[in-house]
């Protein structure tokens, strides 16, 4: 599949062509010619972090806001420090206790006018860059057609998440106004060349926090379907349901997945939490002597299989079992059964930082029962998809000898004392390698709390 850009932006103004507006123009002069535009004004000493890129201005950063009528959930706002000087503009939230995600900076909108307080046609602007950003990285191409096409903040449209798979585009929307504009996402989507189907997965519980509630759209979410779409990624088909787990597909995974490709020939390979198969199925077609995945969903591990005879692979030499990862662990070190290579791939265990205690602990205990099922000499890939535990630093820690973790908060610091998951399994561990998400994931350095996956390689001895 080829993206067509030029047929995205068609109607797409360009600097060159634009109306003459005088140099000087301000978001503030541009406000004065709409009707209604309200002004959030930040506390004294909160400006410079959002001037330096931070898009989400949070309630407790804002002083007063100027309008009346008050300004609504999915309106355009001016976002102003503590002299009324308008230093950006963002999308309006009453509830959420994200206020203003920003859009523009001043200077932004000096340079180009026409995007400014104009969500619709910034909209198409960033879709389109998305779309420039994923072609510089051979997106899509031949061998993969399965990636990550807007990723909110790295993309400059916080709330916003599209995944292409195949000829099909599934939007995740996680914010009000991502809602208020569906129509015209859906509009900008529809016209890269190549999608003909469009899946809108609103983020239930993120948008009641946002003061949307679609409580019609929860039973369609969780009751099983049938949808199915056929991808490829590196070389290797899969089957996928575009119902599945987050927008069906773990495309932040897949640069990992090509990395255990390349150490597998001739072992022994266990994938635990495997979901559809990803890792195993890269340890197979690379040429590994066994390899086995385990999940407890059902549906994934039907994909699984699914995804064996789509890929030609011997059943002999590949198998999926409904388990339980730390049952399965604790079963396998009691009949002294071990591995050339384990990856651990657990679902998201800290979703927020106040369980990241709890949280750390459940990672320390699958990290030792997977370090003493890997063969001495081995190489555990474990990893981490709770952005608490990878923005905390820590996740190392948690999994080498020993060490302790400080819990930031508003109000203290507590700190707790831990032993880690190697000291735990009496085992000795090394580093060969660290990543995240894939580069079509990009991240914010202004928005940090944008990195979520850790994926670390380790030698176990």
């Amino acid at each position: 599949m080829q993206i067509c850009a030029a047929r995205l932006i068609r109607s797409l103004p360009h600097s060159s062509h634009s109306p003459t507006i005088s140099t000087t123009t301000t978001l503030e002069h541009i406000a004065s010619t709409r009707t209604g535009v309200a002004k959030v004004v930040l506390k004294k000493g909160k400006t410079q972090l959002f001037r330096d890129g931070s898009p989400m201005v949070y309630s407790g950063a804002v002083d007063r806001i100027i309008g009346r009528p008050p300004p609504r959930t999915g309106d355009a706002v001016l976002v102003a420090d503590g002299t009324e000087k308008p230093i950006g503009w963002g999308m309006y939230n009453s509830v959420s206790m994200f206020c203003v995600r920003l859009m523009q900076l001043e200077e932004e909108a000096a340079r180009d006018p026409l995007f400014a307080l104009n969500m619709e046609k910034l909209l198409e602007r960033r879709i389109y860059e998305a779309i420039e950003l994923r072609r510089s990285l051979g997106l899509p191409s031949a061998f993969t057609n399965a990636y990550r096409l807007v990723n909110s903040e790295g993309d400059r449209l916080s709330g916003l998440i599209v995944d292409v798979f195949g000829d099909s585009a599934v939007v995740a929307s996680s914010a009000a106004w991502v809602e208020k504009y569906k129509p015209e996402i859906e509009s900008f989507i529809g016209r890269i060349a190549g999608i003909n189907h469009i899946k809108w997965r609103p983020s239930i519980d993120i948008l009641k926090e946002e003061g949307i509630d679609l409580p019609e759209l929860k039973e369609s979410l969780t009751s099983p379907s049938l949808e199915r779409v056929k991808v490829l990624e590196n070389g290797i088909s899969y089957a996928i349901s575009l119902e599945g787990q987050k927008t069906g597909f773990y495309a932040d995974q897949r640069e990992n997945r090509q990395f255990i490709s390349s150490i597998s020939e001739n072992q022994n390979v266990l994938d635990v939490c495997c979901y559809s198969g990803g890792f195993a199925l890269n340890a197979a077609h690379a040429g590994a002597k066994d390899v086995i995945g385990i999940d407890t969903s059902l549906p994934a591990l039907e994909l699984a299989k699914e995804n064996v005879h789509l890929n030609n692979l011997d059943p002999g030499r590949i198998s999926f079992l409904r388990r339980d990862a730390t049952e399965f662990m604790k079963g396998a070190l009691l009949e002294n059964k071990s591995w050339d290579l384990v990856v651990l791939d657990p679902p998201k265990l800290a979703p927020r930082r106040k369980v990241l205690q709890s949280a750390s602990g459940m990672y320390r205990n699958l990290n030792s029962l997977a370090m003493q099922i890997t063969k001495r000499g081995g190489l555990l890939m474990t990893c981490s998809c709770s952005g608490a535990m990878t923005q905390s630093g820590m996740f190392l820690s948690v999994i080498q000898a020993s060490g302790r973790l400080r819990l930031f908060n508003i109000h203290c610091i507590p700190t707790f004392y831990f032993q880690g998951a190697a000291s735990v399994a009496g085992r000795k561990i090394t580093v060969l390698r660290q990543s995240g998400a894939a580069c079509d994931h990009p991240i914010d350095p202004s928005y940090p709390e944008g990195a979520y996956l850790s994926n670390v390689l380790l030698r176990v001895l």
